[in-house]
């Protein structure tokens, strides 16, 4: 069993809130640089190897400049994701742009900018030739292995998703590259997210490798990197096991060997583009209780909404929750956590057992540094909360400040509303 933990005391705790005001969101710092360390002196076994933060997991310049000074590149979806990693000293080809649906002058930025461009679809070979005037040295496709791989509950089979080119596709995208005088290649799939089974990426691994092998062999292509895309969960619910990442670099290494080497294709670099396993676990959503309810079940009101953390609303997804002060308490209690959206599915826990709650109690909503404020919304016209950040030396600093209702009204033309006749 995981034990979910906490950096703070209650003391500290509420000293941040008076300090700030709740809700917010506050991220561990010394846990997200030695949880990175470990990722990365795991997977340090290749002859090469480069982790490709998912921007979208924790858009924060902050954040991603702590992973940048541990040796991390990012993975990015848009342009705007492409200007916060260079902000934060990502560049180059340690920014893989992997996107669909994609927009000219977002090929036309990364390209300029130097990074790795992984193409979604054959067609936008073309489309990306005539918005750059000429394909670049390197390029890198997105695999979809279809029926041939099982995905997972939270991204669905590989032959229902969007992403990705079909394993006759790939082939011919590579020649067609090649006789358009592209040099270099990679090869990338994504093909589950919060995936928690060690074994699973084994096998992803070795599904690359082959395709791999196979492309070299019948098309003369030489894939110098393979990236196994992001997918790594982490253990939400009391009682999961977190991945093993020496275990998951052991087994794929022995998979290089058997595979890669006999091929002739070592050195071949392995990436990654995970962002659930890396900040995850170290970042909390910390919540003010406000009412209490009681009618058909027990309610608790918190100062937070869905708009603030919307994956167990929009999933059902599980997220453990503390009352500060009272983690040793019984927990005698049966509450839905609840914010104030006008949506039922607002809620953080559900028939969930927990210490007596009373307003002003401070509720600590585990697991939050990846896909939670990123995710947040504007519904009901409600305004986001911030972001903290504990420092190694502990001192706590604000990296990103509340939403305002200035902020919310920004791009709204008030001005012109007076001349506006109906």
């Amino acid at each position: 069993m995981t034990e979910k933990t906490f950096p703070l005391n209650h003391e500290q705790l509420e000293a941040a809130a008076r300090r700030f005001g709740t809700p917010f969101y506050i991220y561990d710092e010394r846990a997200i640089r030695e949880n990175m360390r470990r990722f990365t002196k795991a997977f340090g076994i290749f002859p090469s190897f480069k982790e490709y933060f998912a921007v979208k997991a924790c858009p924060n310049p902050y954040i991603l400049k702590i992973l940048a000074s541990e040796g991390a590149g990012a993975d990015c979806s848009s342009l705007p994701e492409l200007i916060l990693a260079e902000k934060a000293g990502m560049s180059g080809e340690n920014v893989m742009f992997t996107s669909n649906e994609t927009p000219e002058k977002e090929y036309i930025y990364a390209n300029l900018k130097g990074n790795v461009i992984n193409l979604d679809d054959i067609s936008h070979i073309a489309y990306l030739e005539k918005a750059l005037g000429a394909l670049p040295e390197l390029l890198c496709f997105r695999y979809n292995p279809g029926p041939l791989k099982e995905g997972n509950a939270l991204i669905g089979k590989p032959e229902e998703a969007k992403y990705g080119l079909t394993r006759e596709q790939i082939f011919e995208a590579y020649r067609v590259c090649k006789n358009k005088g592209v040099k270099r290649f990679g090869l990338h799939t994504m093909v589950a997210s919060n995936e928690l089974n060690p074994d699973y990426f084994v096998e992803t691994a070795e599904l690359l490798f082959t395709l791999a092998a196979e492309l070299k062999r019948k098309e003369g292509v030489r894939i110098e990197f393979v990236d196994l895309g992001g997918g790594i969960g982490i253990p939400y619910r009391p009682g999961q096991k977190a991945v093993d990442y020496e275990y998951v670099a052991q087994r794929i290494r022995a998979a290089y060997d058997e595979i890669i080497v006999p091929a002739g294709l070592d050195p071949l670099a392995v990436a990654w583009e995970c962002g659930r396993p890396i900040t995850g676990p170290y970042g909390w959503l910390v919540t003010r209780a406000l009412h209490e309810k009681h009618i058909y079940r027990d309610y608790v009101g918190v100062d937070a909404s869905m708009a603030d953390l919307m994956r167990p609303g929009m999933y059902g997804a599980y997220h453990e929750v503390t009352v500060s002060g009272k983690e040793n308490a019984a927990r005698d209690r049966v509450y839905d956590v609840v914010g104030s959206l006008c949506e039922n599915c607002d809620k953080f826990a559900v028939q969930r057992e927990l210490p007596e709650i009373v307003p002003g109690d401070l509720l600590i909503i585990h697991d939050a540094g990846a896909h939670g404020r990123a995710m947040g919304f504007n519904y009901n016209a409600k305004l986001r909360c911030g972001e903290l950040l504990l420092r190694t030396d502990g001192s706590i600093v604000q990296i990103r400040r509340n939403e305002t209702v200035d902020d919310y009204f920004a791009t709204l033309d008030f001005a012109g509303l007076g001349a506006f006749t109906v």
